[in-house]
């Protein structure tokens, strides 16, 4: 039978005042009439699919009223009418889902204590949703725990369905109003887990009272601090924050046990029969599209749900029914009908949020109210929806074929544009990351996985360190140059990020010598870990790859984004790449190297000078304690350079080397062997030049470049590209030209 024509036969049957159970007869099939004509002499496939189909609907029906009117008491090694009823609803279940009208029954027939626990735990773990879940048979379900009929087992398995099944059930409202019920099933240890995790997610401002949260307090000094307890006081403490003063873990990444294990491949069916296939990466879209989804093959899994709200599902759910008539009628308006951005802002005091909060990652109007509404609670269902997909999909600690490998790749990317889209990093990712980085092989999801590195939300660094970093060194050491390159690409799009944050939103914060991360000096001691970890990781790379120059221009592109944090982002620090790096690009035969490192010594000289002089006109206390140290490292470094590009003094000031070494290495003429002209990396540039002037000569002199054609060569040079180097001599150096002689030459240092 197929779904359409099963839906049509489940009604909803009346309910007598003296029973909360489901009438059975409005769920029977409807006899059909004599259809002894209509059967074709031949046999059809498709008519006998469907009439197996019907078979065992017929017997589901038979067995789901067999628990509903069974005996009170019963022994499972005796009866076997039970037991062929329990494996019936068993497969039905975990082949096809059960309707809502039958989960409805057996979950009164589990909770209400009619038959034995092994007989309800078996029921309970066969309750898996053919689509949806009404939320009237939650709210019946949890009626029965009032009853006490039920052992203590039962009812936390029935915690652990309901937090399994939180995103199938069609609406909250009702179930919300029992918050205080739950709240008080907290003084039960066995069940305190359970209860904590439903309230978490249920939580909104409005829930958040002092009487609950003296009981949470109470409960922590009694129990200690629980994951579970920490979990709601920090939901508490985002909500209302001045009504708790107790120090609470600045992130805790997980806090809950994951529920799903007993139900994780009868989730995937239910996505896979509330959607169908994505060959490829989903686009963001600004509406639903109409388009039907292609059929999916056994073996692959529908990760993120369809765009569904149950109230138009239910009610306004004909193609017939207008956008008017759907408002009018329940006053909200659904996702099916949202199709433009107008059309959002018009409505959004009076959307009505999916059903399963994964959906809203395909649709870019969601994502847009996502980011303007202030209902954290919407944020919160998004971040436990990922975790729980993202803990269960992971491919490369549970091993799974092709297919599904390339589909759990494009979920990451349809996640990673959802937080391009939003500029934030979801926390359900970061903690993804610090629970899969120990068994990443730095192969799988590649790319994926580093894009969501540098996704990472703004963090300490103390804490970000041992959690991800310190896994990821000993990948970055012992693989190829171009996984180096890849970290190092990430590691500045993080960088960028995090500046960006707090460019944006701690611009008054004060700065402190507090180790807090509330502060901007705490935050600053964040951004100077982190690239002190990268000149680390960066040093000893140069090392691993004998200086190799393509690794050594993902090195630049990240200190390039260094220099100018003070100036671009305004933020107090002006930090220096070390030393390692400095003179390997000095020294490099790549003439890019040379000419991106005058570059950034440009804008560090930009950098620091604009820092110096807004704390001499201040005559005050600086934003941040201008560091002696760095000015005077810069001026090492420029020294270096100009001795290496312009005075043709190398290795005097800066680095040195013994002259003795030079000369018994047979290095010609050392103290002529660096400049502009002599430079390795300017080699062909000179011979260019000298060509230039003089065709027809077969030897290049290199030395006839002085005087005036020392100014002409550098006009050459400025015209072949060359443009931070001319920004490096016009900005820090200073000529005063002399007759028929050399030029002097000034370094205009940073004091």
């Amino acid at each position: 039978m197929s779904p359409q024509k099963r839906a049509k036969t489940f009604q909803a049957g009346n309910r007598s005042s003296n029973s909360c159970q489901t009438n059975l007869s409005a769920w029977k099939v409807k006899q059909k009439s004599s259809n002894s004509k209509n059967i074709l002499k031949e046999s059809n496939p498709v008519e006998d699919y469907e009439h197996a189909n019907d078979q065992v609907e017929d017997a589901l029906q038979i067995a789901v009223g067999y628990f509903e009117k069974g005996p009170l008491k019963t022994s499972l090694s005796k009866d076997k009418i039970l037991e062929k009823h329990l494996k019936t609803v068993e497969n039905v279940a975990w082949k096809n889902g059960l309707a809502p009208e039958a989960i409805d029954i057996l979950l009164n027939v589990a909770l209400s204590g009619k038959f034995g626990n092994a007989v309800n735990t078996r029921i309970l773990k066969c309750m898996i949703p053919e689509t949806l879940i009404l939320e009237d048979s939650v709210v019946k379900a949890v009626s029965w725990l009032c009853v006490g009929k039920c052992s203590g087992s039962t009812k936390v398995l029935f915690y652990r369905w309901l937090i399994a099944m939180f995103d199938f059930i069609d609406h909250k409202e009702q179930i919300n109003l029992l918050y205080g019920f739950f709240f008080a099933s907290l003084q039960d240890d066995t069940l305190c887990p359970y209860v904590c995790h439903v309230l978490y997610l249920l939580t909104k401002k409005e829930n958040v009272k002092p009487f609950r949260v003296r009981k949470l307090l109470d409960l922590q000094s009694k129990m200690g601090m629980q994951p579970h307890l920490q979990a709601l006081l920090s939901l508490y403490k985002f909500f209302v924050p001045t009504l708790i003063s107790v120090s609470l873990p600045v992130r805790k990444k997980i806090y809950f046990k994951n529920s799903e294990n007993l139900w994780t491949s009868a989730l995937l069916a239910v996505r896979l029969r509330n959607q169908g296939p994505s060959p490829k990466p989903l686009k963001l879209t600004s509406g639903p599209t109409n388009v039907r989804p292609l059929k999916r093959k056994w073996n692959s899994h529908s990760i993120i749900p369809v765009l569904n709200s149950g109230n138009y599902t239910r009610e306004c759910g004909k193609k017939e029914m207008s956008l008017s008539n759907c408002l009018n009628g329940n006053r909200s308006l659904p996702l099916e009908q949202l199709q433009s951005f107008s059309q959002l802002l018009q409505n959004i005091h009076c959307l009505e949020l999916p059903s399963q909060m994964g959906s809203v990652l395909n649709n870019s109007l969601l994502l847009h109210y996502i980011n303007c509404v202030r209902d954290e609670s919407v944020l919160l269902r998004l971040y436990h929806w990922l975790n729980q997909t993202l803990q269960e999909e992971c491919i490369w600690y549970k091993m799974n074929n092709y297919e599904q490998g390339k589909e759990f790749m494009n979920f990451l990317e349809t996640v990673i544009r959802a937080e391009c889209f939003l500029q934030e990093g979801f926390y359900s990712c970061e903690a993804f990351l610090y629970k899969s980085l120990p068994l990443w092989d730095g192969f799988c999801c590649r790319s994926q996985f580093l894009q969501l590195v540098s996704w990472i939300p703004f963090n300490s660094f103390s804490e970000v360190k041992p959690l991800l970093f310190d896994h990821l060194a000993p990948l970055f050491f012992t693989s190829t140059i171009y996984f180096k390159c890849s970290v190092l690409q990430s590691l500045k799009e993080l960088l960028q990020n995090w500046l960006l944050w707090l460019s944006v939103d701690n611009p008054m914060k004060p700065v402190t010598s507090s180790p807090l991360d509330t502060t901007l000096g705490g935050s600053m001691s964040s951004v100077s870990k982190l690239i002190d970890y990268v000149g680390w990781l960066s040093t000893t790379a140069m090392r691993l790859e004998s200086n190799s120059t393509f690794l050594l221009h993902f090195i630049l592109d990240f200190y390039e984004k260094v220099c100018d944090i003070y100036i671009n982002y305004n933020l107090p620090l002006v930090m220096l790449f070390p030393p390692g790096i400095f003179y390997s690009a000095l020294l490099s035969l790549d003439t890019s190297i040379l000419n991106q490192l005058c570059y950034i010594m440009h804008r560090y000289r930009h950098n620091l000078t604009a820092a110096k002089k807004k704390d001499l006109l201040q005559k005050a206390k600086s934003e941040f304690d201008f560091s002696s140290k760095t000015c005077q490292e810069f001026n090492r470094y420029l020294t270096a350079m100009v001795s290496c590009l312009w005075t043709s003094k190398p290795f005097e000031k800066g680095i040195y080397i013994d002259h003795q070494l030079l000369e018994k290495a047979g290095v010609p003429e050392y103290r002529n062997t660096l400049n502009l002209v002599h430079h390795p990396s300017l080699w062909s540039y000179t011979a260019s030049f000298l060509l230039q002037e003089s065709p027809e000569e077969r030897t290049i002199n290199m030395s006839a470049i002085r005087e005036k054609k020392w100014n002409w060569y550098l006009e050459y040079l400025f015209s072949e590209g060359l443009q931070g180097l001319r920004l490096f001599i016009r900005s820090g150096i200073l000529r005063f030209s002399v007759p028929q002689s050399e030029s002097k030459t000034t370094m205009m240092n940073i004091k």
